[in-house]
């Protein structure tokens, strides 16, 4: 595709200078040129020469003038003549071609046309246009999943994902910040949640145990339509956040499975503060000591069972009893009683998003 554009221009560079012109690639292989009796040919040991350095050189009555790509030069432009006109032309040509070559690039590369549809860089009404000129399927299943990086070494988590997942027309991964790595996966259509969070998992696992990088995922929603990928990107970030307040032991937290945090996240500040006074009127909950909140946890992890919950805690029934009766007299709430436990549970969790102040998208 680049070299069409090339065509164009040094057709016109022809017209204006009145010398042939052309391009060769890193080969030295011509891939345009004004006179197009020369495509196609192969001039030897052009490219050994150019590809090292950056000063223009002259062989065989013509001119050369190498530009680059990256890391290394991708193309040499060639003007007829060894003189110092030559050597000008060779470099305004160069130029010209080199940021050609990048508006290209830019235009035509998938991974970047993702990247800029996930981070919401691009119009929707420009979406389906840009995806016609790549030939890029918009109605195919795809997900975002966000891999943040907690601790590691010098190792990049991206290139362990893209290590991963190599196929670079279906799947796409790339930076977004120093800790964050996104992949949009292509998946087919009908894939479950619990399918996502062991493809999160192996990523996890990679990392954690070939690399000694730690790592947690957010999961975003499964989407039909390219243009709700970045929809699936916020989710996978909102995942992350949620995890972070309300399970931090989580390495994995999908937007699909995030209950009643989800609820409490979206909250208003004043609203939640509204409902603690109203919850404990009788108390505050800071007045209830670790020892105590530790063991309203294990009571709730055992379903409100008493008898279940003093052999885990190793103490008698009646120390529990005990304690639970303290928590009524200071909250007003008897846990033993399902209402009271939900009114509970949920204000431990609104409290826990009240101190965490966390980002909000």
């Amino acid at each position: 595709m680049a070299n069409r554009v090339f065509q164009g221009v040094v057709c016109q560079m022809k017209d204006a200078i009145g010398r042939n012109v052309g391009v060769l690639d890193e080969t030295g292989n011509v891939v345009s040129c004004s006179d197009l009796n020369q495509v196609g040919e192969i001039r030897e040991g052009i490219a050994g020469e150019s590809l090292t350095g950056s000063e223009h050189f002259v062989r065989d009555g013509y001119t050369y003038q190498p530009f680059s790509g990256a890391k290394h030069n991708d193309y040499i432009v060639f003007v007829e003549g060894t003189d110092e006109a030559a050597a000008q032309f060779a470099g305004v040509l160069s130029i010209s071609l080199q940021s050609i070559k990048q508006y290209h690039d830019e235009k035509f590369d998938k991974a970047n046309f993702i990247k800029n549809v996930v981070l919401d860089n691009i119009l929707p009404g420009d979406i389906y246009a840009r995806a016609r000129e790549m030939h890029f399927a918009t109605d195919v299943s795809r997900v975002v999943l966000l891999v943040r990086v907690v601790s590691g070494n010098d190792i990049s988590a991206y290139d362990v994902v893209s290590g991963l997942f190599p196929d670079k027309q279906k799947d796409f991964v790339f930076n977004i910040s120093e800790t964050d790595t996104v992949l949009v996966k292509e998946i087919k259509r009908g894939i479950e949640s619990h399918d996502m969070e062991k493809l999160a998992s192996s990523i996890v696992d990679t990392l954690s145990g070939s690399h000694y990088i730690k790592a947690v995922v957010g999961i975003g929603t499964p989407i039909a339509n390219v243009k709700d990928l970045a929809t699936s990107f916020k989710e996978a970030q909102i995942a992350l956040e949620v995890g972070k307040v309300f399970d931090t032991e989580r390495q994995i937290v999908s937007y699909d499975n995030l209950g009643i945090a989800r609820l409490i996240y979206q909250l208003p500040t004043t609203l939640c503060e509204m409902f603690l006074r109203e919850v404990f009127k009788q108390g505050s909950i800071d007045s209830l000591d670790q020892e105590t909140l530790f063991t309203i946890q294990r009571f709730f992890e055992n379903n409100l069972n008493v008898s279940e919950t003093s052999r885990g805690l190793f103490v008698h029934r009646n120390t529990l009893v005990y304690r639970l009766e303290k928590i009524k007299k200071l909250t007003g709430l008897d846990l033993r009683e399902f209402d009271d436990a939900i009114v509970f549970k949920v204000a431990l969790m609104v409290k826990k998003y009240m101190n965490s102040n966390p980002t909000k998208y």
